[in-house]
């Protein structure tokens, strides 16, 4: 039988001049730059960088990042960037980088993080100048939150070998349990703490951790002058976590909080006891009526006990909805026919509806994770501990990257994007480099769909506003 195709017939040669590719991960490297970033790593890491050599300790980890954020699994990665020296400059080799990550020990560690959080205040002054809102509002059911908001939530991350702290985890896998902070309002990776597989998912020690390393990265006039509301699920509903949150007051923070409630005999009684006119209709994701599901409020009926320790004002909210095929019911819900679940507020007012679709907009937290796992934080590459928990700072600089780019450069879509997609439409984007009069030009083929948006995104980097040094 004789072979037909209807593609073009090419013939290849190793004779090309001036082409490159990855180009859209410059677009990274220099928000990285122009967002003081590089400057800032560079001054935090400045000990670790010793006499006579080639690579700034800064540099490495924001070239680091850029390769995660392109989509490197491993150190080895880099060498994405370091094959393209004509776009991408002098890069470390991946030898450097792991003794780069040796180095990060908590304190070195912190000084990165202080970095990131002088970075991210002049991003959002440079979001502020340039559309004339610091961050774009979080939303529930159609509606504007207030201020901005914190979702916590750890996640199983799988080892397929042998890592040190690497255990059975309660999902009966193998691996870490880190626990993560993420910005509902900008998708930013606001703090994380690598853990033993079988850390305990309602820490309170882990939780306070990481939110107040979470809140460190947000700008002073913002974290003391604006609403702050934090969400987790039921692990995150301990009194001493709760507390903490509610101590914040007194540090000038606005903080709320709404977190997952276990539902037990106790809130099964009370729910017995609930008459039928009680029950509020709920709303959907969009705002609309939400056919099979009604709001109440238990927190008056719940034993007095029930509730101390907790801090004053705290409510209790259960909603009920006819389950789905296939749900996993208890012998409560199986003879009632509702399916259960409640939360726990201290916000005093506002309509049981709007309260429950501003908890279950908690849910977007797990979209955050999946892009994080997307962008390096389902792998991680040494056997060591230490190691690995200095990768975790590589990928928050690496998703920050992302975020920053979207929320600075990009619009529509792309504004919207998660990194598969934005790496296929931008980041991997193959182009001519050419230098004319003086200047270095890329010239990205004219066909390709997002070909404008990407001249675009450059041309919007390089009117962002400089900060004044």
């Amino acid at each position: 039988m004789q072979a037909t195709t209807t593609r073009p017939k090419i013939t290849a040669t190793a004779d090309g001049e001036g082409v490159v590719s990855h180009v859209g991960s410059r677009l990274l490297a220099d928000v990285a730059d122009q967002t003081t970033l590089s400057a800032h790593l560079a001054e935090a890491l400045a000990e670790l960088r010793k006499p006579r050599t080639r690579h700034d300790p800064g540099r490495v980890l924001v070239d680091m990042a850029v390769a995660v954020a392109d989509g490197a699994t491993t150190i080895s990665d880099i060498a994405v960037l370091g094959d393209q020296a004509a776009l991408f400059g002098p890069v470390a080799s991946d030898s450097t980088c792991w003794r780069l990550l040796e180095g990060l020990d908590a304190t070195q560690s912190g000084a990165v993080a202080r970095a990131r959080a002088a970075a991210r205040e002049v991003v959002w002054a440079q979001r502020c100048e340039s559309t004339g809102e610091v961050f774009p509002p979080a939303m529930a059911a159609g509606r504007v939150l207030p201020g901005l908001v914190i979702d916590l939530d750890a996640s199983v991350v799988v080892c397929h070998s042998e890592k040190e702290h690497a255990t059975p985890t309660f999902k009966k896998t193998f691996g870490y349990h880190p626990m993560l902070a993420f910005c509902d309002n900008t998708g930013e990776f606001l703090a994380g703490q690598l853990r033993r597989g079988n850390a305990g998912s309602n820490t309170a020690a882990d939780h306070i951790e990481v939110l107040d390393a979470a809140l460190a990265q947000l700008p002073d006039q913002h974290r003391h002058g604006t609403p702050l509301l934090v969400r987790a699920d039921t692990a995150g509903c301990t009194r001493e976590f709760l507390a903490h949150i509610r101590g914040l007051r007194d540090q000038a923070v606005s903080s709320a909080f709404s977190v997952g409630w276990a539902i037990k005999d106790k809130e099964r009684a009370a729910i017995g006891v609930i008459a039928k006119a009680v029950w509020a209709d709920a709303i959907d994701a969009d705002g609309g009526h939400r056919d099979g599901a009604a709001l109440a409020e238990i927190t008056h009926i719940l034993p007095g006990r029930a509730l101390t320790g907790y801090p004053a004002g705290t409510r209790v909210i259960v909603r009920r909805e006819r389950p789905h095929p296939g749900a996993q019911l208890d012998a409560f819900e199986e003879r009632d026919g509702w399916r259960y679940t409640a939360f726990a507020t201290d916000t005093a007012f506002g309509q049981l509806a709007h309260l429950d679709a501003r908890h279950r907009a908690h849910a977007r937290v797990e979209d955050r994770i999946r892009c994080a796992k997307d962008t390096g934080l389902d792998r991680f590459p040494s056997r060591s501990f230490a190691i690995n928990s200095a990768w975790l700072a590589v990928v928050m600089l690496a998703v920050d990257l992302i975020a920053w780019t979207q929320h600075l450069l990009l619009h529509d879509h792309l504004a919207k994007a998660e990194p598969k997609t934005l790496r296929y439409r931008l980041l991997h984007v193959a182009a001519r480099l050419a230098r004319t009069a003086r200047q270095t030009r890329l010239r990205i083929a004219d066909h390709w769909p997002w070909a404008a948006d990407l001249v675009t995104a450059f041309d919007r980097l390089t009117a962002l506003p400089r900060p004044v040094t």
